[in-house]
């Protein structure tokens, strides 16, 4: 780590910017990892497409179908392929705590820059606030590396602004992929943007929260290698834009991506993201690879429409 824990908040605020992916995780036919295809993916991601850094073994990555010593195996593989070109947050995400922390000591060890772990599943709805508290604060004690929090709906709930508010105060705790309501987050922000890098997944919303919220993180899901080419680097465009306070212009190109954004959500079935996202790639020229079980493969008929809908919507593949 090129930081402590004293100063992983200010370390993150220096360092943790701009565009952040969160990496699907290719498979071969056999379902093993393709280590191949995924260095080949990172580095596209990082020299054609100049993302900043990757979430990796995430829902994206697929996490719920690996073993541990996969995950680990995930971790040492970003980091080498990365290589300092990129930036990289590990999902310790687990029911069981004892993993988290494994997994977490395994990144802090591995190089990796920092890690998330989301909201645990709880099999109660009162009162959770204290609970959560100590979740955080129990896998704080145990590492120095800097930890994002993550709250989203397959919780079963949402963290409230306040509640968060106060996990700021965690010495390594640094971000939060904050996956709620726009007032949600802008009032976490409000609250504890001076402790916490407060981020959401849409890519919709990522450029008024730059010009609105003083956001400076994009954490993070995979429209920075659906939407963009080598050729075509439209996210990037805007992103610049807007950090160089040119909003009108950056609008402009947000706006343009709107025929992409829609070719990519109307041909989704909405049981099969990770299969239709891989299939995605590699109309791209990136590796897909397979999903695994119990992960649902894309049908014939859905890869049709699908390659219809690429071919017109105006992203531009070739110079």
């Amino acid at each position: 780590m090129k930081y402590d824990k004293k100063t992983a908040k200010a370390h993150s605020r220096a360092t943790m910017k701009g565009i952040w992916a969160a990496g699907l995780m290719p498979f071969n036919d056999d379902l093993s990892i393709d280590e191949d295809g995924f260095r080949s993916n990172v580095d596209h991601w990082i020299g054609d497409l100049g993302i900043d850094g990757f979430f990796i073994a995430g829902k994206q990555g697929e996490f719920f179908s690996m073993s541990l010593d996969e995950r680990k195996r995930s971790f040492d593989l970003a980091v080498d392929a990365c290589a300092g070109r990129a930036q990289t947050i590990m999902s310790c995400s687990d029911q069981n705590m004892d993993v988290v922390i494994d997994l977490a000591r395994h990144a802090q060890k591995c190089g990796a820059d920092y890690i998330v772990v989301h909201a645990p599943i709880l099999h109660f709805f009162k009162q959770q606030d204290e609970t959560l508290l100590n979740y955080y604060r129990t896998i704080a004690d145990k590492v120095d590396i800097g930890i994002a929090l993550w709250s989203h709906p397959d919780s079963g709930y949402l963290m409230s602004p306040e509640l968060c508010n106060k996990l700021a105060d965690i010495e390594n705790v640094v971000a939060i992929k904050y996956s709620v309501p726009r007032p949600m987050y802008s009032e976490l922000t409000r609250l504890a943007g001076d402790r916490i890098l407060v981020s959401t997944a849409s890519e919709e919303e990522w450029l008024d929260n730059i010009l609105e919220l003083n956001w400076q993180l994009y954490l993070c899901s995979s429209p920075p290698y659906l939407i963009q080419t080598k050729h075509d680097k439209r996210m990037r465009e805007y992103t610049d834009l807007a950090f160089a306070g040119k909003a009108e212009e950056a609008h402009r190109i947000r706006d343009s991506l709107d025929p992409v954004r829609a070719a990519l959500k109307d041909t989704r079935p909405p049981e099969k993201p990770h299969s239709h996202q891989k299939y995605w790639q590699e109309l791209l020229g990136q590796t897909g690879g397979r999903v695994r079980p119990p992960l649902l493969q894309l049908t014939e008929a859905e890869k049709r429409a699908t390659r219809a809908a690429f071919e017109t919507c105006g992203l531009k593949t070739s110079a």
